[in-house]
Formats: C-alpha cells, structure tokens, sequence
C-alpha cells in the first residue's frame, strides 16, 4: 500500500462512512468526493425517496449510468483523492478499498438521529431498519444483475471497519495507521482485507473451559499497555452475517477484559470458503456456535451476543468440528 494512493469508501447505511471518510479527507488534504449525496440530490429532483431511486435505478439504467461515467472520469484522471460511493472499489482498481459496517439496530438509530429529508425520512427505529436493509438489498441486487459484483463480498476490499461501539476518532485513526502502513501491513501485503472489528461481535467457537490463559492478568495487561493496534491479528472466519474466532479467542478475551472497540484480524474463510478439515465458514461456524458456548462467553466478558437462528433451534447436542488453535 503507498499513500499515493486513493482511499474509497463505501459500506453500511449508517455506518459513518460521511463523517469518517470527510475527516480522512481533512487530514490528508485531499479532496473528498460522495457519490450518496449525488444520488439525495437526484432523488430529490425527481421528487422520490432514496429507496425509492434505488428501486427505479432497477429498471432505469441511465440513473446508474451518468454516476457510473462520473466515477470512471475522476478514476481515469489519476487524481489522488477520497471518494464516498457504494460502488467506487469497482472502478478505482488502484485504491485503498474501505468497507464499513455496523450493527442493523445502530446503523438504524443513527440514521433515524439525522435531520430528515425529502429523500430519507423515518418514523421509527423498527421503520429505519427496515428500509434501510430494503435499500441495500436493492443496491445488491441491482450490483449484481449489472455489474457483475457483491458488494457484500470482504474479499472485495483491503480494509473492513466494524463502527458499532468505535468513535469517529478511533476509526479515522485506525485507517490513517492502516492507510499509512502503521497498521496490519503484512496482511494488507499478503492476504487482505484487513479486518478492524468490534470484539463484542465476534463469536466464540470453543468452550470457555477448555480455553487456557484467558484471565492471565500479566498478558492482559501487556495488551492493554500496547494498545489494540499492537495486538497479534485473530484469525477470522464470516458467515456472510456473523464473525467467528478461527485462532485467538486469547487474545479476543484479553479486548474484551480492555474495553478495546476495535481489534486487527485477517479473515481465513469467507461463507463457503473451507475453514478447518474442508468444512466451509458457514457449516464451521453452525457446527460450533452452540449455545452454551454463546451464553459462557457473554457471561465472562459481561457483553451480549445474538443467539444466532441455527443455535436458538439446535441447542448444545450440535456435534462440534475439529477446534481451532485457541491462544
């Protein structure tokens, strides 16, 4: 990665992409281009909502195809700059590729605290949330169907920032550092994305009890003296909705005893990529995300973890896989 180079953002409704990617633009003295407000201002003239562009760029390709030449432009020019658009990681092939994401309810609670417009306005939490996963859902789909892409793929991007709990400081800072090469340089060499995740949202996949070392208060407190950049990157595995601890629960508990909001990792499986023994991310995490493996881990670290659909019917007679390393 070299600072030449162009950082585009794009991610979850809700996930502060506006506010991190114009301080990151501040920052670094580049000028910060957003395709979402574009899109507000042509929902707007057109007297629609943003879901409801979204839902007619379905069927009309010409709204898809001025901002399409529009990004293609700026991405010919060779102008180092920071771009704010879903779809930027597919036309700026040289860029620094920034996936944000964050919780549906938070992302939602944000988003419902904006001042409300004539292209996005909601009237409850329970409202928000849903039109907002309708509106990506659309956006997915309409990726797909014309480009050829899922944007909800990881490996797609060289960088993913959970932004449920961190402040729009910690995530600028972090990205600046990764940005800079301070941050999870060898795995944005060698095998990217570079994950910045909430350690309150990664799950379990071993029994509390069989985990050695997790309350060695010296090696906690050697994290928590080297702060969480320091800290060795997880090994993580995805679902396509759920992170998962492949190897690290150690250091994840030792986050967690911290307080830190945001921990490295390096993703080893995504969805159906095999994880341990030829078992995808989805069936390794199935197999074991048990209940009582949920409920202990909440029950130490005093956090709260969604009872996953598969664990909520299954109960703890799920046959778990072959561990992974825990330390």
């Amino acid at each position: 990665m070299t600072v030449r180079q162009s950082i585009v953002f794009n991610g979850d409704l809700g996930s502060g992409k506006s506010t991190v990617s114009v301080e990151i633009a501040k920052r670094l003295g580049l000028r910060r281009v957003s395709v979402g407000d574009l899109y507000r201002e042509m929902a707007q003239q057109r007297q629609m909502t943003a879901l409801q562009l979204n839902l007619h760029a379905e069927l009309d390709q010409a709204v898809d195809g001025y901002v399409d030449q529009l990004q293609r432009d700026i991405a010919a020019s060779g102008e180092r700059l920071v771009m704010d658009s879903r779809l930027a990681w597919h036309f700026f092939t040289d860029a620094v590729k920034v996936h944000m994401i964050t919780e549906p309810t938070e992302a939602a609670r944000r988003v419902l605290a904006r001042p409300s417009g004539p292209a996005e306005s909601y009237t409850s939490l329970e409202e928000a949330r849903a039109k907002l996963k309708e509106r990506s859902e659309s956006e997915r789909s309409r990726f797909l169907v014309r480009y050829g892409v899922d944007k909800a793929r990881l490996r797609n991007y060289d960088l993913i920032c959970d932004t449920t709990r961190a402040s729009a400081a910690e995530v600028v800072e972090h990205i600046i550092d990764a940005y800079e090469g301070r941050l999870g340089a060898d795995v944005l060499r060698d095998a990217p994305p570079l994950l910045l995740l909430d350690p309150a949202r990664v799950y379990p996949t071993e029994d509390i009890a069989t985990l050695r070392g997790l309350w060695d208060s010296e090696f906690v407190g050697d994290v928590a003296s080297a702060g969480d950049e320091a800290l060795e990157p997880l090994k993580i595995g995805y679902t396509g909705e759920y992170f998962f601890v492949v190897d690290g629960h150690r250091r994840l508990s030792a986050a967690l005893q911290n307080g830190f909001h945001l921990v490295p990792a390096q993703l080893v499986a995504e969805v159906d990529e095999p994880v341990v023994g030829g078992m995808s991310a989805v069936d390794y995490f199935t197999a074991q995300v048990r209940p009582g493996v949920v409920y202990d881990w909440e029950a130490a670290h005093k956090i709260e973890l969604p009872l996953p659909e598969h664990a909520r019917h299954a109960g703890d007679a799920v046959l778990a896989g072959e561990p992974g390393a825990g330390a």
